[in-house]
């Protein structure tokens, strides 16, 4: 197709713009302008689309579940091969006491050096709760969106990494340097969370590496199918991750194994005990965390925050929003901006699974030995996980509920960046350049181990940064935009090439 006819024609107008703009800002980015650079790799990642496409579906039919111990070390050495493969000439398997990670450098000869964080390990899946396989990356139209590529990891976050593995292949295919040095620190175990990231970024090869940096990015593709904006977060809600397990033989009442259900009118529940223990955990209504101090170290939103949060309210869509979470109420029907303050500043207890007993089809009548509950916790500034772990097993002693089992799996404490960070400046602009609407958010109401990056002894800021559009994360047909139909959201080929033109910003700014 004729590129002046083309639907992305626009979009790729405004990125040579970009790069012309970008002349005017600075002599780092004029002399890389000047000398066709950025226009080379645009170039050259529009000419490499098949191969960037095939490199994303080659990477989703390989899923490394850590929950199932699934293709951990074919996962770790995929991850490796594609760090070599995109130009970075130090590339090592870091061991754990659990999942290994992987860590690369790439010397570009540059002042400035970034840092990216990739996972590769993604959520599990039911096959048959998909409308296409979820590893086999099918290519489909949806109205609105465009080509859409549908597969686990498509958007979390396999997908948004395959666009930054695209642009680096893009410098190297149009025979320049980026402008920036790289250090990329991967791990396969944040879908547990993260149990053993901080030994391996804390590592004294790792840990020199990335003091070396400006900023860390973890790479997003959270476009709005509406109006084409983003929110820039400053932060992100850290998490714990647990199961409750009950017990027969542990509570020392109850059925050693499943027993008949006409018994208990004489025999205690093991099931009935874990409803009563959570009920214990949360408000009647279960939107609020009830546990014995979880709000003493609550740090309240700053009038700043709150600022920010109405700036973010009055741009986004509550309507698309609502509608895309498949959701007609908020709790309590709360106005849109108070429901987005409630979002940023809210810890959270919620069950992600229940399960006791029989549950296959038609009835079973049997009094359960066992019963399992499975939490996430949201974390939100200055609480921390210890803190909050020590505080729920306590919380279930004091009630009598000793003898459930608090096993927990993962997680880490919340995440912050100020927002006058050189990094959240070089994020503001490169969207600026490419006309995309921001608007700035306190903290991600989501997760993502960052606090291992802004905390000490590395201490630098992190965020999620990217272009694009994607969702079904952590559900069902997942999906990540290929060929855009929405001028207002950029396909997989821009979305690259607008990654490109960022890590000029980030030497820009430093």
């Amino acid at each position: 197709m004729d590129e002046s006819s083309s639907p992305h024609a626009s979009r790729r107008d405004l990125l040579r713009g970009a790069a012309a703009g970008a002349m005017m800002l600075a002599p780092a980015a004029a002399h890389a302008a000047r000398d066709g650079d950025l226009a080379k790799v645009q170039a050259a990642i529009r000419n490499d689309h098949e191969a960037n496409l095939k490199r994303l579906r080659d990477w989703i039919a390989l899923p490394t579940i850590a929950a199932e111990s699934r293709n951990i070390e074919e996962g770790c050495t995929h991850m490796m091969q594609l760090a070599r493969e995109a130009g970075f000439q130090q590339v090592e398997r870091v061991p754990s006491k659990g999942i290994p990670g992987v860590f690369a450098t790439m010397d570009n000869g540059a002042k400035t050096t970034l840092g990216l964080y990739f996972m590769y390990d993604v959520k599990q899946f039911d096959p048959a709760e998909w409308s296409s396989p979820p590893l086999e990356s099918r290519i489909v139209d949806r109205p609105g969106m465009g080509q859409v590529l549908i597969g686990r990891g498509a958007v979390n976050q396999k997908g948004p990494e395959s666009l930054v593995l695209a642009a680096l292949q893009g410098f190297r295919k149009a025979g320049a340097k980026p402008p920036v040095n790289l250090v990329l620190v991967a791990e396969g175990e944040e879908e547990i969370g993260s149990p053993n990231f901080a030994e391996i970024v804390r590592s004294p090869r790792v840990l020199a590496a990335l003091k070396k940096c400006s900023g860390i990015i973890i790479p997003a593709s959270w476009q709005s199918p509406v109006d084409g904006g983003v929110s820039v977060n400053l932060g992100a809600k850290g998490v714990i991750e647990l199961e409750l397990v009950v017990t027969g033989e542990a509570w020392g009442r109850g059925p050693a194994k499943d027993l008949h259900s006409s018994n208990k009118a004489i025999v205690d529940s093991p099931a009935w005990r874990l409803v009563q223990a959570l009920q214990t955990l949360v408000s009647a209504d279960g939107n609020t965390p009830a546990i014995d101090g979880w709000f003493d170290k609550v740090r309240p939103l700053t009038p700043r925050e709150k600022a920010l949060i109405a700036d973010s309210a009055a741009k986004r869509d509550q309507a698309h929003e609502m509608k895309q979470m498949g959701v007609r109420h908020l709790v309590d029907d709360l106005p849109w901006q108070q429901a987005l303050e409630r979002l940023a500043a809210m810890p959270t207890v919620n069950i992600e699974g229940l399960v006791s007993g029989y549950t296959g089809p038609g009835g079973k009548t049997i009094l359960p030995a066992r019963a399992v509950a499975k939490l996430d916790m949201r974390l939100v500034p200055d609480q921390t996980y210890e803190d909050c772990v020590a505080k729920i097993k306590a919380h279930l002693v004091k009630r009598g509920f000793g003898d459930i089992a608090v096993n927990v799996s993962g997680g880490y404490d919340p995440t912050e960046t100020p927002e006058d960070s050189k990094l959240i400046k070089a994020e503001l602009a490169a969207y600026e350049r490419a006309g995309i609407k921001t608007s700035i958010y306190p903290r991600l109401a989501g997760s993502w181990p960052g606090y291992v990056f802004t905390s000490a002894p590395v201490s630098l800021p992190a965020g999620q940064f990217g272009f694009g559009h994607g969702s079904g994360a952590h559900a069902p047909d997942e999906y990540l935009v290929i060929e855009s139909s929405n001028p207002k959201v950029m396909g997989m080929d821009d979305a690259s090439a607008a990654f490109a033109d960022f890590l000029y910003q980030v030497a820009v700014i430093g």
